[in-house]
């Protein structure tokens, strides 16, 4: 049985050209599986925004989203996916 992930992971399979994520710490997918990337973890520091280096998908930091996103279609969950 795998442990839970504790970190938040995003993909942007519907292709939108922001993210807002509700933390700072992240994982990227890309797209979902099979057609995923390496699971890249994105670390925002202070900064207000970032970019994944493999999708280039812009992901924007939005505090009121809690470990959530806009748009919340982008959330995945590794842990539960089929």
């Amino acid at each position: 049985m795998a442990a839970p992930h504790q970190t938040p992971h995003f993909h942007n399979e519907i292709g939108v050209p922001t993210i807002r994520v509700g933390v700072r710490e992240f994982m990227c997918t890309g797209a979902l599986p099979p057609f995923d990337h390496p699971h890249t973890f994105i670390d925002m520091g202070d900064s207000g925004d970032a970019v994944c280096p493999y999708c280039s998908t812009h992901y924007v930091h939005d505090g009121s989203l809690g470990h959530g996103c806009e748009p919340a279609s982008c959330a995945y969950r590794p842990d539960t996916a089929p």
